[in-house]
C-alpha cells in the first residue's frame, strides 16, 4: 500500500447557527474559508442571512473545475 501524498487538518467553526455560517482552519493557512449560503440554498433552508457567502457545493464544484 502506498503512502498518502498529503494530509490536511481542518477545524470547522460553526460561527452563526441561523443564518448557516461556518469557518474553516486548513493548516498551513491564517484566514479561514468562510461558508454560507445564497441563492437557492438559503431559499432551501429558509434563511435570509445578512450577508451571503459561498455554500459548501460552491467550493466542490470550484475544487472539480479547478
Amino acid at each position: 500500500m502506498s503512502k498518502p501524498i498529503a494530509l490536511t487538518e481542518i477545524t470547522i467553526i460553526q460561527k452563526d447557527t441561523p443564518n448557516k455560517i461556518r469557518e474553516a482552519y486548513i493548516s498551513g493557512f491564517e484566514e479561514p474559508v468562510l461558508f454560507g449560503v445564497h441563492g437557492g440554498v438559503k431559499e432551501f433552508y429558509g434563511v435570509e442571512p445578512k450577508v451571503e457567502y459561498p455554500s459548501t457545493l460552491d467550493h466542490i464544484v470550484a475544487a472539480a473545475g479547478g
